[in-house]
């Protein structure tokens, strides 16, 4: 499996607090059957993100892995404006592996009207934005409509394995699962921390999600559409989004009707 979302390296955020932590991490991943993965730091007014720091992370980090865990460098990249700023600049030193996905992390406590313009920018410079797990953000969860929008417009969505199994609370779980069902998941990935609370682990959500929706979409999710992001190539997994939108209007819920298709 290729987990592209991941706090592995060490003394750069709230991840992995110390080397010992991180090897620790790495040695999780490959007991589970991981064989990728993309350490990414937070890139956010909370933590400075410095590429050269984070690439000496890594390559201390490989060196203890090497022939067992392939390690690559990204970054969660939180929709601020400095960070668009930068990113206008020099777009892949943000990027997942240094090529063309970019992990984009929404805040919980706010969400401007300016993210639809922000997300079209990110597409005008040729990159491909991924949702970080919207499942987790109660300003997304509560209107899902923007969500779908987003996804329509050219986003990807990646939501965290363990949201599946309820270890993130009943809202996510069942958010995450709809959106599933509906289509609207195009990765899934351990946003992993450390070895206890937030483990380095995907197989257990790899089993459910084979044994749920089919081993097509555990593999498409887990494996395929992850490697193509690591290596910068077209997902190979976009399921048609299914028009389950639940709208606010006048105080009630009313789901659409009409479905529609994403052509690529």
């Amino acid at each position: 499996m290729v987990d592209i979302h991941c706090h592995i390296l060490p003394g750069l955020d709230d991840g992995a607090d110390s080397l010992e932590t991180a090897r620790a991490m790495g040695e999780m991943a490959v007991a589970d059957g991981i064989t990728h993965v993309i350490g990414t730091p937070h890139a956010s007014p909370d933590y400075a993100f410095d590429p050269q720091r984070v690439k000496e992370r890594r390559d201390e980090l490989q060196a203890l892995f090497e022939g067992r865990l392939v390690l690559a460098t990204g970054c969660d990249f939180h929709l601020s404006f400095e960070n668009l700023q930068d990113i206008r600049r020099d777009a892949h030193r943000f990027t997942l592996n240094q090529k063309n996905y970019l992990l984009v992390e929404f805040a919980d406590f706010s969400s401007p009207p300016s993210i639809d313009q922000s997300l079209h920018e990110l597409h005008l410079a040729g990159l491909r934005p991924i949702i970080t797990h919207p499942e987790r953000n109660p300003l997304i969860r509560a209107r899902p409509e923007r969500f779908y929008r987003w996804l329509r417009q050219g986003c990807y969505a990646q939501v965290t394995a363990q949201s599946l199994l309820g270890r993130f609370g009943k809202a996510a779980q069942e958010m995450a699962g709809k959106w599933l069902a509906a289509g609207a998941v195009h990765f899934l990935a351990s946003d992993a921390h450390n070895v206890t609370s937030r483990p380095l682990q995907l197989k257990e959500a790899f089993d459910w999600v084979a044994q749920t929706h089919g081993a097509h979409v555990a593999q498409a999710l887990l494996v395929d559409n992850p490697l193509a992001a690591f290596e910068g190539r077209p997902l190979p997994f976009v399921p048609d989004l299914a028009e389950e939108l639940e709208e606010h209007r006048s105080g009630s819920r009313r789901r659409s009707r009409r479905k529609r298709f994403w052509f690529f």
